[in-house]
């Protein structure tokens, strides 16, 4: 006995299966924990110093000029902006797919069937006279439009277009989270060669006063009042630092290089005036309140906009698991002799088909995309919270570092000041032979360290600056 079973109980069993199959699936519960601390040291003002311009932040006109020329010939900024192109390009093409797609269509060919084949004894066979007989070979003729549409009953289109949009949104702000390292890289490296340009001089000065007073120990060997051990110790100490001064040009050179690559031009000499660089005052810095990160920083914005098109994924997972509907169309002409090809009604042809498409058998394919889309947007929800907690961390140590560093650099100049005092005061003990000459070398040497960290913290002060405006969000408006 053949069962027969009609082609609506057919569908309406892989409809019950779709649905029962993706109901049994695992989904998503955890949403995104966006609480944050109400303030970063107890103050509500919502005064924020991300809302500056860059322009307006950074005063010195040659670090504007090296900034305003790596955001136009940077590469690495350059490649993120063909890759905004190409987000943009998907979201064209997402649109596409749930638009109707209509194109024209054109062909001919030529066809001779065997007489001693079905169609051939059929035509043989056929009662009709020798002038109305079918041609031989049977030409083929047509041309017309033809049109095709997915009915978006389930939004799966619509969703992966909105996800193709949230996309582009997020290769946008993760541009701007570029623009905002870019600025804040260029920014610290330029303050670096002011500070290394100045421990040169520093260098330079301190090689002068150990050359004199190496000629002085030399004089006062010549007078037996020296021995040749102190003029050695006194050689060894100018040799150092005339070494330190090679090492110190090397790192200029290597710095000035940085900022070439990061300009996007080969190396050559950056504009800069390092006689500044001891009046520098970091800026006074406004952090505002710690919810605003949330719209201030570009890589927690791209972090959310991620989360938000992995939730559209899901749902376009889930839309496999139903019955997809679609609608093709057909019209145009069609005739076996190109004279015949456009008589109407005669040579018209049309058509209209729709079809309805369940999975019924094989879902494994389908279960493991919607499997993957929920894990990714389980992982998107950890990226936004790690995103979050990251960036109040860097924003809550930027401002207990601007605020150690003030008061350490306070300290370490009255330091610098006491030891260049004492420089002069074992010199001329020294002259007086009513000072040993390891004295005067370790005055020196302390001096020279100090002097040295003292500008190490001033840049240290000036990066902290530039960092504090990175991590609260600014420099990429």
């Amino acid at each position: 006995m053949m069962l027969r079973i009609k082609a609506s109980t057919l569908w309406a069993i892989g409809i019950l299966l779709s649905f029962s199959a993706c109901q049994s699936l695992r989904k998503v519960e955890k949403t995104a924990n966006t609480d944050m601390p109400k303030s970063y040291n107890g103050s509500q003002d919502s005064t924020n110093t991300a809302q500056l311009n860059w322009k307006d932040y950074f005063t010195d006109p040659d670090l504007n000029a090296i900034i305003d020329l790596a955001l136009e010939n940077n590469q690495e900024l350059n490649v993120t902006l063909q890759e905004i192109e190409i987000a943009k390009s998907e979201v064209r093409d997402r649109k596409g797919e749930y638009l109707p797609y209509v194109g024209l269509k054109a062909g001919a060919g030529v066809d001779k069937v065997g007489r001693y084949t079905r169609n051939g004894a059929l035509e043989a066979t056929t009662d009709i006279r020798p002038d109305q007989e079918f041609p031989e070979p049977l030409s083929d003729y047509m041309f017309g439009i033809e049109a095709t549409w997915e009915i978006d009953f389930w939004k799966k289109l619509r969703n992966a277009k909105k996800a193709a949009v949230l996309r582009y949104l997020s290769s946008v702000e993760g541009k701007n989270f570029m623009v905002t390292n870019l600025v804040s890289e260029i920014a610290s490296s330029y303050y670096e060669l002011l500070a290394l340009d100045n421990q040169l001089a520093i260098l330079d000065r301190n090689i002068e006063i150990q050359s004199n007073a190496l000629r002085i120990v030399n004089l006062q060997k010549q007078a037996a009042k020296a021995t040749e051990l102190a003029v050695k110790k006194f050689e060894a100490e100018v040799f150092g630092t005339q070494s330190l001064r090679f090492d110190t040009q090397q790192s200029i050179i290597e710095t000035e290089n940085k900022i070439n690559f990061l300009v996007g031009r080969y190396p050559q000499s950056v504009k800069r005036n390092s006689e500044t660089f001891a009046d520098l005052l970091p800026k006074t810095i406004s952090a505002g309140i710690p919810s605003q990160l949330l719209k201030n920083r570009p890589d927690i914005r791209q972090a959310e906009l991620e989360l938000a098109a992995s939730k559209l994924d899901v749902k376009v997972a889930k839309a496999r698991f139903y019955p997809s509907f679609g609608i093709s169309a057909d019209i145009g002409f069609q005739a076996f002799d190109p004279n015949y090809l456009v008589r109407a009604p005669e040579s018209v042809l049309y058509s209209l088909v729709g079809d309805l498409a369940a999975p019924l058998i094989n879902r494994n394919a389908i279960k493991a995309a919607y499997a993957n889309a929920n894990a990714k947007q389980m992982q998107a929800i950890f990226n936004y919270e790690k995103s979050i907690l990251n960036g109040y961390i860097e924003v809550a140590n930027q401002l207990s570092n601007i605020d150690n560093l003030a008061k350490s650099y306070d300290l370490k100049a009255q330091e610098v000041a006491a030891l260049n005092a004492s420089i002069n005061i074992s010199n001329k003990l020294f002259r007086s032979a009513r000072a040993e000459y390891m004295e005067v070398l370790m005055t020196q040497r302390d001096a020279l360290e100090s002097t040295f960290e003292l500008i190490e913290t001033k840049q240290r002060q000036m990066n902290a600056m530039v960092n504090v405006y990175r991590t609260l969000g600014g420099g990429w408006n």
